[in-house]
């Protein structure tokens, strides 16, 4: 018999050791801590189209399953671009908006999105995303950036309806030590001449600037270093003409309460910060988040977003560093083109048939250029 399904329209309804329980604790997105903080310290607003609609499994007074959800009135912060999808709805005289999305908001970062300890519990949850949407009156449920075993429970649905998910791929850029690199001289070693000189002559230019490094985590960070970085943060925004959603109260609460998962890259002149990078750990893998700068250096954008963090990665021990979305120049700094998945589920047929048309074709697409991006991998004998 199936758990009860229950909508919550806030984190703080569903106690943080019953939320916790479902996962490992590896991915620092799903965790309570940042889902919760991110209501309780105005980082979702439903005027930019966020809002909380969870959905839990109860077996009586026991959270049994869980989905980390939003009803979204834009597909502002996603990610996953479903523009024409939208449109297509509103020129057939359908409503897209509201929908249901399962996710992170803002944070295109690979994880969990169906939490539960077992794949029984996982589609059970499958199912009662797609009969919520139905029982709401919905246009549709969306999962995005969901891991592996969430991809077998969409992908092995008990009915006809569980398995009406439409799988959409898109490629990141992600670094890998699978080879075992012990420090950064020996990951350039492993890389073809040009592109080993490139990077030597980007970080001596910064040196040569007079710009050096450090690395806090949360419990060392000072109210100013939160400062300074909330300050890039903003700035980088304001550069592109976008909304801020991280609000400063949201960073001391993640240096409070996440103290070792929060990691921040600053730059620095003479001492003081001139830029930084807002990165986050789990257990193997760092994930980077947000970058600014207060002054303009060639190479600086590269050093603290990128290597910055693959030295950090080899002297703590991380197998994997995911420093955003988007960004073919990454290949070029040793990040490889990664896949990555979302799963969406469409209440109307006739719409359901002609997406999933859709998305098998964009995955080939998708694949084909996975291929001609790994042929500019920079290693010598580089690693798949």
């Amino acid at each position: 018999m199936m758990a009860a399904a229950r909508l919550h329209r806030a984190l703080s309804e569903i106690p943080a050791d019953a939320w916790d329980a479902l996962h490992d604790g590896c991915n620092p997105f799903v965790a309570h801590a940042f889902l919760a903080g991110l209501e309780a310290h105005g980082c979702l607003r439903e005027a930019w189209g966020w809002t909380p609609c969870h959905l839990g499994l109860w077996d009586g007074d026991v959270l049994v399953a869980a989905a980390p959800g939003y009803l979204k009135s834009n597909s502002h912060g996603e990610f996953v671009f479903d523009h024409a999808w939208a449109q297509a709805h509103a020129q057939h005289g359908l409503e897209y908006f509201p929908k249901w999305l399962g996710a992170v908001p803002y944070s295109p970062v690979t994880g969990p999105r169906l939490l539960a300890l077992e794949d029984g519990a996982r589609r059970d949850l499958v199912a009662a995303i797609a009969g919520m949407v139905r029982a709401s009156g919905l246009s549709s449920a969306h999962v995005n950036f969901h891991d592996g075993p969430d991809e077998a429970a969409f992908a092995h649905g008990q009915s006809p309806d569980d398995r009406n998910w439409s799988l959409r791929e898109d490629i990141q850029y992600h670094w890998h030590n699978e080879a075992g690199w012990t420090g950064f001289d020996a990951f350039l070693a492993a890389m073809d001449h040009k592109h080993r000189k490139n990077i030597r002559q980007e970080r001596r230019k910064l040196r040569e600037a007079g710009i050096d490094f450090r690395i806090v985590h949360g419990d060392e960070a000072s109210d100013a270093d939160l400062a300074a970085m909330h300050g890039f943060y903003l700035a980088t925004f304001a550069d592109y003409g976008n909304s801020p959603a991280l609000t400063l109260d949201f960073l001391r609460h993640l240096a409070r309460e996440m103290p070792r998962s929060l990691v921040i890259v600053l730059g620095q002149r003479d001492g003081a910060p001139v830029a930084g990078a807002l990165c986050l750990r789990g257990g193997d893998t760092l994930y980077g988040r947000y970058w600014g700068a207060s002054e303009l250096h060639p190479g600086l954008h590269f050093e603290t977003c990128y290597y910055q963090g693959i030295e950090y990665c080899l002297r703590e021990g991380l197998a994997r560093f995911e420093p955003g979305a988007q960004g073919h120049h990454k290949i070029a700094r040793g990040f490889l083109p990664t896949l990555v998945r979302s799963r969406h589920w469409i209440a109307d047929p006739r719409f359901a048939r002609a997406i999933g048309a859709w998305c098998m074709e964009e995955r080939e697409a998708v694949r084909a250029h996975l291929q001609q991006s790994l042929a500019h991998s920079p290693f010598r004998a580089g690693p798949a």
